[in-house]
């Protein structure tokens, strides 16, 4: 298999770590990135091979944290062949009950997040010969559940999954395929174990998942040469409908 260059966002922990480990596991090199220094200092000791692996620290709602991450990566690594957007915030809670804070932060990390390095990732793919641009997104986005209001993980995960169909439309003649995973409850530090069994029952399955679920995901999406456009999503049947 030839060698590739990720770029993964969010990455100090939970999904996006749990991703990192899995591409350099099959060889590829990986940029990770992260608001806290230390915290992705640390990830880039635990996910060994140094020789491969480059920590870009900055607040990817940054237009200059994208565009270092680039060319950071483009300069130690070379050409760049998939960007996954992982870094997000999950803020729930009753529409009235959101802060103008709220709002700031959610839009800077879950939106400016995805826009820049997106951005970014089609600027430096279309002089390349394609890539692929993953995105992780949220299942609740495609079936809101009365059991968690979340009216702005709703707003803006929905808009990335529609924004992964445009994107795939609008970047297919570059040969950069465009896709989306939207995950149901994983299990992760930003769900305390106290929480688990309530979140077990918002699926039918009964169970959370794993971040290997949703690494299998990525893994087939960012592999396939003729999946484009797709929002798969990975959450024990959340988003099948009411039952």
């Amino acid at each position: 298999m030839t060698t590739t260059t990720v770029i993964i966002t969010g990455a100090s922990s939970g999904i996006g770590l749990a991703l990192a480990a899995a591409f350099l596991e099959r060889g590829d090199n990986v940029v990770i990135n992260g608001r806290d220094a230390a915290r992705l200092a640390g990830a880039a000791e635990r996910l060994g091979h140094p020789s491969r692996v480059l920590a870009v620290a900055g607040d990817i709602a940054a237009p200059a944290t994208a565009q270092r991450l680039f060319a950071e990566a483009a300069a130690r690594f070379g050409r760049v062949g998939i960007l996954v957007n992982n870094a997000g915030l999950f803020m729930p809670k009753p529409v009235t009950d959101y802060t103008s804070a709220d709002v700031e932060q959610m839009v800077a990390t879950n939106l400016m997040g995805f826009v820049y390095p997106t951005q970014e990732a089609a600027r430096h793919m279309q002089g390349n010969g394609g890539g692929h641009i993953l995105n992780i997104s949220a299942s609740l986005a495609l079936q809101p559940n009365a059991s968690v209001p979340a009216l702005l993980p709703v707003l803006i995960k929905g808009g990335i999954n529609s924004a992964t169909r445009a994107l795939a439309i609008e970047l297919a003649p570059h040969n950069i395929k465009v896709n989306a995973v939207a995950p149901g409850i994983i299990d992760t530090p930003m769900h305390p174990a106290e929480n688990h069994a309530f979140l077990a029952g918002l699926a039918p399955l009964g169970r959370i998942g794993s971040t290997q679920h949703i690494v299998d995901a990525v893994l087939y999406l960012t592999g396939s040469n003729f999946s484009t456009g797709a929002v798969l999503t990975v959450d024990g049947g959340m988003s099948a409908g009411k039952w």
